[in-house]
């Protein structure tokens, strides 16, 4: 597959490839495209196998298109826009290696539904305890 086509609509990227068929994919898996501006994101080249914003040093593969997650998880989506989480930290408060939340966070690796239901649990835990704040 290959794309021959590529437009922005909010947080997704589109492309279409030489038989017609449209894909898409969240700009929360690129943050340098998501933040770059209108005149940023025209300036790109086709490559053999994908896209190259050279002045973002941004590339998506054409393969990355057909992805079963190209859109991110509801627990993908979260830390994926709260930036201010510190990953490390909050893998080290819940228990867990830290490279292991992050491969979650960026779909190397999968969690159980024990395991999403923990950091959920453990989010909620903060939540709370932010709201408690009093000054």
């Amino acid at each position: 597959m290959k794309i021959k086509e590529i437009w922005f609509s909010g947080d997704q990227i589109f492309g279409r490839d030489e038989k017609g068929q449209v894909y898409s994919q969240s700009l929360l898996w690129y943050p340098r495209l998501k933040g770059a501006s209108p005149e940023e994101r025209e300036k790109f080249t086709f490559g053999f196998d994908g896209i190259h914003w050279r002045n973002l040093d941004e590339d998506i593969s054409f393969e990355s298109f057909e992805y079963e997650d190209a859109q991110p998880s509801a627990m993908q989506r979260f830390f994926l826009t709260h930036k201010e989480i510190n990953v490390a930290e909050f893998a080290r408060s819940i228990g867990m290696n830290a490279t292991l939340l992050r491969n979650y966070i960026n779909g190397f690796k999968k969690p159980s539904a024990d395991r999403e239901k923990a950091i959920l649990a453990h989010i909620h835990r903060l939540g709370q305890e932010l709201m408690a704040a009093n000054f």
